[in-house]
Parts: structure tokens; sequence; C-alpha cells
């Protein structure tokens, strides 16, 4: 029985094999054998926090950050809820300061944004790249097809639990705030993860690490830094409508100009024509809100800086970009309000509606 077991066990290893071998020449395959690498190495060169913490060659700043990291993984466990498992309990020192592009592209004459299929997270909006110039190709490519595109770095990413992700290099190199918000932010992944609603994941992960960091600068007595954590928390809200504001616009101008059907492919001189109304009023309200974000809403920012606001680009994909992460904030501050402004609470409340619902996750904070 056991000879028979083993014999079983080397022809599915040999299929496994023939399998991976498979995958590895097609596009999909080489892209995610190429984000398992990288993953591997980030896996492999982790070190415990506690260690480099207790380490006397480790400058004060740094401890102090790390310290942070552990401090605000706690809270997220005790204070919100999240899983953590071992997460942010260990540290990896990336070669470079930029841990991956993230690629987003939309048609210029509709707000259609292109699309990618992952095994277990689904289709998104967005492509990260650890290869840079890989990452390039595929914008020149989009942008070929006629897509507006925006290609951007992160400086963190969630394996959504399936590994104990370390906190990066990139990511302690940014400010407290950024820290206590991005582990909060991630941890949430971790506690609800609706496959292929990107915006709604994301989104939700948003307001949870911008309104946990909130809370947990409080429950350390920092007024300062609570303080801190609102006004950020606000200049994204604010940002949040502009981003609104220009999707209804555009939105609009599109459905009031319609592709005709009459079965013509899309060089027909009629679609034709109808392509360049779309664009010519898709820039009129671009430069309209151009205008209203500089006149505005920059002046009314405290933690961003406004001339930098003022200039931020404006087109279909880093509309649609900005979008991910910034859908329905005001609803969820709402749904905060209503919970008696507990973070907690109301995540709580979001993942039950979402777990019983089969529609759109984003009913469940209304």
């Amino acid at each position: 029985m056991r000879r028979r077991f083993g014999w079983i066990g080397l022809v599915l290893l040999g299929l496994v094999g023939l399998t991976a071998v498979a995958a590895v020449v097609t596009p999909m395959g080489r892209y995610i054998a190429r984000g398992a690498w990288e993953e591997g190495k980030i896996l492999m060169r982790r070190r415990s926090i506690d260690r480099i913490i207790s380490d006397s060659a480790t400058p004060p700043a740094t401890r102090a950050k790390l310290e942070l990291v552990l401090a605000a993984r706690q809270f997220a466990v005790d204070s919100l809820g999240l899983p953590a498992k071992k997460a942010f309990t260990k540290f990896t020192q990336l070669d470079h300061d930029t841990l991956v592009l993230v690629l987003s592209g939309t048609r210029r004459d509709a707000l259609v944004p292109a699309t990618w299929w992952f095994p277990v997270v689904g289709r998104v909006p967005y492509k990260g790249f650890f290869d840079f110039e890989a990452a390039k190709r595929a914008e020149r490519a989009l942008a070929s097809d006629g897509f507006d595109t925006y290609l951007r770095p992160a400086p963190a990413f969630s394996t959504l639990g399936w590994f104990n992700d370390p906190l990066l290099s990139t990511t302690l190199a940014t400010d407290s705030l950024f820290i206590v918000q991005t582990v909060i932010h991630e941890l949430t992944h971790n506690r609800i993860y609706v496959n292929g609603e990107a915006v709604f994941n994301e989104s939700l992960a948003e307001f949870v690490g911008n309104r946990g960091a909130v809370e947990f600068f409080r429950s350390l007595g920092d007024t300062a830094g609570a303080r801190r954590a609102e006004a950020r928390w606000a200049d994204d809200l604010l940002l949040g409508t502009v981003w609104e504001r220009g999707y209804r616009e555009i939105d609009s101008v599109f459905r009031a100009r319609p592709y005709p059907d009459d079965g013509r492919d899309d060089a027909s001189p009629a679609h034709t024509a109808v392509r360049t109304l779309r664009l010519a009023a898709r820039d009129t309200v671009y430069a309209r809100l151009r205008l209203f974000l500089a006149d505005t809403v920059a002046p009314r920012l405290v933690t961003i800086d406004r001339e930098s606001a003022a200039r931020l680009r404006l087109d279909n994909a880093a509309l649609l970009a900005r979008r991910i992460y910034a859908t329905g904030l005001g609803d969820f501050e709402a749904a905060w309000e209503r919970d008696g402004r507990s973070v907690r609470a109301t995540l709580d409340r979001i993942t039950d509606a979402v777990a019983k619902s089969r529609g759109d996750p984003f009913a469940a904070i209304r």
C-alpha cells in the first residue's frame, strides 16, 4: 500500500512539474513566477522586529518607528478585531527604494478600466510589477491601444494573510502616521476581502486605516498625533469629493454622447465623429475640475502640499486609479457616525452585511 501511494505521489509530482513548466512559458505564468520569486526574497530576508529593537546598534529613530509598528499592530488586533497572525512582526530591508510599480489603464473615450485576472483575488483594475522595465512596456502597450495610463510606485502590499507579511523598508522610510495607517490598512484585508471588488476592498481599508489611526494615537494619549491623523483623513475626504465629482461629470458627458449602435466597426465615420465629441467634452470637464481643485479644494488642505495637489494629474486613468482608494469614503464616514464613532462597530457591521449580501458590497455601508 505504501509503495502504491509512493508511485501515485511520483505521478502527481510529475504532473505538477509539467504544469509548472507549462505555466512558466505563458505570460501569466512568467508574471506569477516573478512575483513568487520576489515574495520569496522578501520572506527569506525577514528579521525579527523584536530583535532589531533590542539590538544596541539600531539607530534610535529606527527603533522608535519599529516600536510604533508593533504597537499599531497590537492595537489593530485588540481594539479593531483585525486578524494579524504573524504579520508585521518582522522587517525586510529591500535592495532599492521602490517596492513595486502599479499600472492602471482606462479608455480615453469611456470610463472603462483595463482589468487583469489573478488566482485567489479575482479580477482587479491594476497590475503590480516587480520588473520595472516590464511595467513600462505594459504601459506603452496600453497607451498604444487607446488607454490613458497611470504608472506609480507603491510602498506596501498585502498577501491577504497567506504569508506573514513583514514591514518593508519602503514603508519604514515614511512618517509615523503613514506607518500606522499602512499597518491597519493592510491588516484590514485579512479581515475582509471580496473577490473581484478591488474598489470596495481598498476604499474600506482606507477608511479603517485612517479612522483606526486616529483611535490609535488617542489610545496613546498622543493628542498631537490624533489631530494630525484627523487632519490627514479630512484632507483625504475632501480630495475624495473631487474624484467623485469628476467621475460623475465625465460619466454624464459620455452618456450624453452615445456611440451609434449600427453594427459598424470603431473606424466608421459616425463612430469617429462621436469619439471626437466625447474627447472634447471630457477635456472641458477636466479643465473645470482643474480650476475647482486649484481654487477651491487645494487652499483648504492642511496636511497635503497645496501646490502639488493643484497640479495633480487629471485624466481617466488617474481618476479611476484614485477612486479605487476613495470611493464612498463619505458613506463610510456616515456609517461610522451612526455606529457611535466606533471603527470596530462599523467594521463588524459591514463584515456581517457583506457576508450576507450577494450584490454590490457598497450597499452594506448605506
